[in-house]
């Protein structure tokens, strides 16, 4: 077995881990020892090749189809260098003051979080994408908003040169996407942090010292260690694997002997995919897939954003089989879509939890409250596809499997409560939240304000499961937000523990 020996080890390499290793890289010049240790592979650029199945088996944990216990809702995250922020569309928004607000984390302040998240839109380029470079699947969206006198938004997003290729959630194979393996891991591991993929760190083993395994894939770099386990000694451990696996490996590593909110408090955004068709072809799959929000029903539990996902993806998020599921298919070009996102509460009993083997599985229960806003979601978009000029629609909670343009007077008939069933329909989710959240104390969270563990002051948290909720927007950016102040404090506090 082999045994390594540094000052400050981070695990995991996505916007929290990177955002930390970044921030924290100077201390290399005085002589501080820093790793990433990162489960997933870094990628060659040539292996970016855009093939759907092959790139989801290659950056995400299980191709992305992560099953709830009830097998009523599907997680997906990534395992590369970079973490998700190489399969996510790039879309950087700040978190608004209501949320932060109402969670009400002692000495968590809104203005410090804007502050920090402005260093990072900054530092990812990120801006508006110009109105040339907007296919029909975006454009239309906004004009049927527009149409209804909906409120609708532009995505700001972190690109540099973009292509319009479509496959951010493959793996940008033109290296327009500025995520943390474009930027801050570069940046770190040039001022002297190593950064270890294929590296999965197995347990926490009394202070400081981590059990890990590197494994040998077919593909990616290798890694810098032979495979093999180790032994990983650190004065300092920033725990940042989200919200999957950071609550799994504290809770394997015992700590929830005396923190009872760990692996609780899980929240997902829910998300469905529905489907117009346009009368003649539209440019959806080239040029960017996400470039505006609807946050116009937010007071009622959910969002709208544009998307456009590839063939398997769609077709799973298709209601039944047969004819019709094959004819949808046959005419993706003139396929419009929408997703929904709905604003899912903190629930303690939505948690991860541990298998038999030691593995997370998460156990989430849809609320009432979350049922509602989902199926009012799909007579909102089957109004918009409507006024965007698409003949039929799709709704996973439709009566029939298509809703032709003459039926849009009666979508409460046609989209109804009794369709809307956890496990009939399709859902998933991509913004994992909670695990290991942050509070005042131990009795209801996991961390303080700056995400360290309750009572142990060599360990931090540094990723999406500090929320203590649901963030109502797309999580990135807050992220990296908070692993910035993580970094503040390890920076301060790592010489005397």
């Amino acid at each position: 077995m082999g045994e390594r020996s540094f000052d400050i080890v981070i695990i995991g390499s996505g916007a929290g881990g990177g955002a930390v290793a970044k921030e924290l890289a100077p201390l290399c010049r005085d002589g501080v020892r820093i790793a990433v240790l990162e489960w997933g592979p870094k990628l060659a650029e040539h292996e970016y090749t855009g093939r759907e199945l092959e790139m989801a088996g290659k950056l995400y944990v299980d191709s992305g189809g992560v099953f709830t216990r009830q097998r009523t809702m599907t997680l997906a995250f990534g395992r590369a260098y970079g973490g998700s922020t190489v399969v996510y569309t790039g879309t950087s928004l700040m978190i608004p003051e209501r949320p932060v607000r109402r969670w009400g984390v002692p000495g968590l302040e809104w203005s410090d979080l804007r502050r920090r998240s402005l260093k990072y839109l900054r530092e990812n380029n990120v801006h508006l994408l110009e109105e040339e470079r907007l296919n029909d699947n975006n454009r239309l969206f906004f004009q049927a908003c527009t149409k209804l006198g909906l409120r609708v938004e532009q995505f700001p997003v972190n690109l540099k040169g973009c292509q319009g290729s479509g496959m951010c959630n493959l793996g940008c194979p033109n290296a327009a996407k500025q995520g943390t393996h474009r930027v801050q891991l570069p940046a770190a591991e040039a001022a002297g942090v190593e950064v270890i993929t294929n590296c999965k760190v197995q347990r926490i083993e009394g202070r400081g010292l981590l059990r890990a395994v590197v494994e040998k894939r077919p593909y990616g770099l290798p890694s810098l260690w032979e495979p093999g386990e180790y032994l990983i000694r650190a004065r300092v451990v920033v725990v940042a694997g989200g919200a999957v696996q950071s609550p799994a490996l504290l809770l394997r590593s015992g700590f929830g002997r005396h923190l009872p909110a760990l692996g609780r408090y899980f929240t997902a955004h829910p998300a469905l995919i529905l489907v117009g068709e346009h009368p003649r072809p539209i440019t959806n799959f080239y040029g960017h897939p996400k470039s505006f929000y609807c946050d116009h029903f937010a007071d009622r539990g959910f969002l709208l954003e544009t998307c456009m996902y590839f063939p398997f993806v769609t077709a799973k998020n298709l209601i039944g089989f047969g004819e019709e599921h094959a004819q949808l298919m046959h005419r993706m070009d003139r396929l419009q879509m929408i997703l929904v996102l709905a604003l899912d509460p903190a629930l303690p009993e939505n948690r991860v939890v541990l298998d038999r083997d030691g593995e997370p599985v998460v156990e989430y229960t849809f609320s009432e409250p979350v049922l509602d806003a989902l199926l009012e979601s799909m007579k909102v978009s089957a109004r918009i596809f409507f006024a965007a000029g698409c003949e039929r629609v799709h709704a996973p909670a439709g009566e029939k499997f298509f809703i032709e343009r003459t039926e849009q007077d009666r979508l409460d008939q046609l989209i109804t409560r009794r369709r809307l069933q956890p496990g009939r329909i399709s859902v998933a989710s991509a913004h994992l939240m909670g695990g290991c959240r942050m509070g005042a104390g131990p009795t209801d969270s996991v961390t303080d304000c700056w995400g360290q563990v309750h009572g142990v002051p060599w360990l931090f948290v540094a990723d999406s499961s500090l929320f203590p909720n649901c963030a109502e927007i797309n999580p990135y950016v807050t992220i990296m937000a908070f692993a910035d102040r993580v970094a503040e404090a390890v920076r301060s506090r790592w010489r005397e523990v």
